[in-house]
Order: structure tokens, then sequence, then C-alpha cells
């Protein structure tokens, strides 16, 4: 059978969301009606209780246990060190079979602490492309997913049912499966995201606070994401640490480069190099728009 035609198994799926900020409260709106079930895991009374509210999810519980022993899939939408602890816990959670994905932002320790769960667990890592630099589920929107990449890094035990279940939540959301290594997947992340961060978090360090007359759009959309969650950003930046610093040491050289030509008053070196990183910059977006397609 054609496997554009095959019938989905997310209809039949129960599906437990542990932690219910943007990523997992985001997740949780584009899936409903799509699946069997829905069900939130997080430690926040508020949170459970708007979760319910509000019909994102059927239920919400502080404890993993009844609801994780009910589904079919648990999807771990917290924090990357929480998600590392939430690992570590589950082989005594659950004393049967499970499907586990995961929305962590670095991907190499994630699936390295995967790898060492009993073989009753199905597991593959993810990582959907998307988010703001708020992080409650007050900011939760549907269509947070939509046009997104959602990359995953299979293990050598990810079994082809769940490979499949996880291409059909990607489209359910609107999202675009990408397949990757872990490795490959981190390298990149540092210099997509992570170092992005790094960036805008120095740019407003270094802004004195009288210039705040001047700022406009440009200000504005540059150091966005310096208002990220830190302890969530610290997480990401620890389990990341050596590819952010070699994509952060990139940068400091180019700074160097463009440095040299301010002090040289080198205008045609500096324009050469202005225009290399314009040219640079479509590229990438021009890459990653085909990808989409």
């Amino acid at each position: 059978m054609d496997p554009a035609f095959r019938a989905s198994d997310l209809p039949a799926c129960r599906i437990a969301i542990a932690g219910l900020g943007l990523m997992g409260g985001s997740l949780a709106m584009a899936l409903r009606g799509k699946c069997q079930a829905l069900w939130g895991i997080d430690p926040d009374p508020a949170t459970r209780d708007m979760a319910v509210k509000w019909g994102i999810v059927d239920a919400a519980s502080a404890e993993a246990g009844e609801l994780l022993a009910q589904a079919d899939l648990l999807i771990l939408a917290a924090p990357v060190q929480a998600i590392l602890e939430w690992l570590e816990r589950l082989p005594g959670l659950i004393p049967g079979e499970l499907m586990i994905l995961d929305l962590g932002s670095t991907k190499v320790e994630i699936t390295t602490a995967m790898e060492t769960l009993p073989v009753r667990f199905d597991i593959l890592g993810g990582h959907p492309m998307c988010g703001k630099e708020k992080s409650t589920l007050a900011h939760a929107e549907a269509t947070l997913y939509q046009g997104a990449q959602f990359a995953f890094t299979p293990l050598k035990q990810t079994s082809w049912k769940l490979r499949r279940l996880a291409e059909d939540i990607a489209r359910a959301v609107g999202a675009i499966p990408l397949w990757i290594d872990p490795q490959t997947h981190d390298t990149w992340a540092a210099f997509t995201s992570h170092l992005p961060f790094l960036i805008a978090n120095a740019l407003a360090y270094i802004t004195p606070q009288e210039t705040s007359p001047l700022v406009g759009p440009g200000f504005r959309s540059t150091t966005r994401l310096a208002g990220s969650s830190l302890a969530m950003m610290t997480g990401i930046l620890a389990t990341n640490r050596e590819n952010v610093m070699a994509s952060l040491s990139r940068l400091e050289q180019h700074l160097a480069v463009l440095e040299t030509c301010l002090q040289d008053e080198d205008w045609p070196g500096l324009m050469s190099y202005l225009a290399a990183g314009a040219e640079q910059r479509a590229a990438v977006i021009e890459e990653h728009t085909m990808s989409e397609s």
C-alpha cells in the first residue's frame, strides 16, 4: 500500500503530555479531537486547572502513574533538564510498554539517556522548530506548530510504528517532519537557535538604559529572544555546550574581521563582508523554504 494512503494510528492513540507550558499546551490545543484521549501532567495547579477549564486536555494531574498506565504515548514537553529527570524516573513509574517522544531543544544527551531505558519503552527524540520567548500555557496557541520543521532523531530501537505516529502528529498540527541524527541536530541548532539567544541577550546587556528614546523595531526584534526563560535556556546551553562554544568562536572571529575593517577604514572590505552576510542569509532562508515545499 502506498504510505500516503495508509490508515493513521493517531485517532486511536491515547496521549499524555508532560509539561503544559507553551510547547506542550500548544501541541495539546492542536491535537484536540485528533486522538482518542489527551491528558496533561504538570506540577503547577493553576496550569492544570487552566488546561482542563479551557478544554485543552481531557484530564490533568500532577502525578504520572494513573495517566501513564492508560496512555499509549508519552510526550515529554518539559525543559531539557526536566526531560532528563523524567527519563531517569520512568522505569520505576511504568512497569509496562510505552511509546515516548520528547520535544527537547537539544538531542544528544536526551537520546543517550533514552538508550538506557528498558526495551519495553519505544523511544524517539523530537524538536519542533517553533516557539516564543514566553513559555507559559497562557501564551499557547493551536497554530504554533503550523509551517514549522518538526525534527525527529530516531534511535536504533525506534519502531516503525512510532516513526509513523510521529509523522502523523507532525502533520496533524501543521508541521513538517524532518528526520535527522542527534549530533547533526545539535550542531545546527547551536547556530539557528542557541547562539541567537546569546547574541540577543548580550546586545540587551550592553545597551545603556539612556538609549531607550531611540529604541525601534530593529532593537526590539533583535533582542526579542533575551526575554526567553533563563532556566530553560541555561539547560539548553549546558547540554549543547561544545556546539554553542564552537558557533560562538566563529562569531567572535567574524566580528574581529568587521572590527578590523572599521579600524582601518576599509570601506570596500567592510561592504564585501556585509554583502556576503546578506547573501548567506538569503541562501539559508531559500534552502529552508525549499525544504518546506
